[in-house]
């Protein structure tokens, strides 16, 4: 039975890839901080889908309370297991949030990534996985998005953060022969979501009959993934990690259809059975215009192909939404 960690198994990705892998029989040892960033009961809910209660450990599914920047932590955890797969979700996200609270990106997102590729160098798995983000693209003219675009020109800190993730991971590939691989997410959403999302917020708003903010009058397009997608992306690479030298690679996951706000609020409204009230709004700072993965490469290397468009995966969010709140 392989042994995976997944770091921020609490958060929204790393739930729904705990649950399919412990599906998939893989044993899973997750640490999370449970920060307030958003609610804790939801991220504690999570856990208890997966079968966790506070100071109990199954066999196939272990969970601890640390945060990654928390060095003794992550090197005892590494000493005392030995991880065929390292899968590295933690982080502080948010685009807007990195504009008011900037030091909570650097701590989380660059303090707490160093001690996992510490400890990957010292404890070699046979593939570490680590989160990325569409962000890095910035406003870029070109599109679709593709790997092998210069992306040196972020727009949030949140965005600079992950570029800066990307440049490490390379080193520690390129210095320590570690198989690394970086994920660029395009707009992941789907049940069990993160609150912050503008998805999420706009259900709670229709729901509650109050208005939602539309950001640079609707003219922004997003390329809206479903989380079983990511999660498949995910799980295809696991084994398979780069061959060549250094053995570092970076993939899109994305749905490789972008949509138009206003068309994505305009389904949404359907499956929720409710008219939106909009209030306009002005660009925001750190916001990008659009974003569109192109998904030729991973589509190349797994035969990773997106399975759920956005009528279906929008009724999904909307069902559990409904049923959850």
């Amino acid at each position: 039975m392989d042994k995976v960690l997944i770091t921020g198994a609490a958060g929204f990705i790393g739930f729904h890839l705990t649950r399919r892998l412990l599906g998939e029989n893989y044993q899973v040892i997750g640490i999370d901080e449970l920060n307030d960033y958003y609610s804790v009961d939801l991220k504690k809910d999570r856990l208890a889908e997966l079968g966790w209660r506070k100071g109990e450990n199954n066999e196939n599914f272990q969970f601890y309370q640390f945060s990654t920047y928390d060095r003794r932590a992550i090197e005892g955890l590494f000493e005392d297991n030995k991880f065929d797969f390292v899968i590295h979700l933690a982080a502080q996200a948010g685009v807007r949030h990195s504009i008011d609270n900037p030091y909570s990106y650097t701590l989380s997102n660059i303090e707490g990534f160093l001690p996992i590729l510490e400890a990957c160098r010292n404890h070699p798995p046979k593939h570490m996985i680590f989160a990325s983000s569409s962000s890095v693209y910035g406003n870029s003219n070109k599109i679709p998005f593709d790997e092998t675009d210069v992306v040196d020109k972020p727009v949030s800190l949140y965005a600079a953060t992950k570029k800066a993730n990307e440049l490490m991971a390379y080193t520690y590939s390129h210095l320590y022969n570690i198989p690394i691989t970086g994920l660029r997410f395009f707009t992941v959403y789907g049940p069990w979501g993160r609150p912050d999302m503008a998805y999420f917020k706009f259900a709670k708003a229709i729901l509650d009959g109050k208005p939602i903010d539309v950001y640079n009058n609707g003219n922004l397009r997003r390329d809206f993934t479903y989380i079983d997608d990511v999660v498949d992306g995910i799980c295809g690479l696991l084994k398979k990690p780069s061959g060549k030298e250094p053995p570092y690679n970076i993939f899109n996951i994305g749905n490789s259809i972008p949509v138009n706000l206003l068309e994505f609020i305009n389904i949404l409204e359907d499956k929720l059975g409710k008219k939106s009230i909009k209030s306009f709004k002005p660009m925001q700072a750190g916001d990008v215009y659009e974003t569109y993965a192109s998904v030729k490469k991973i589509s190349d290397y797994i035969n990773y192909q997106p399975r759920v468009n956005l009528e279906t995966g929008l009724q999904r969010f909307a069902n559990w939404f409904k049923d959850y709140y």
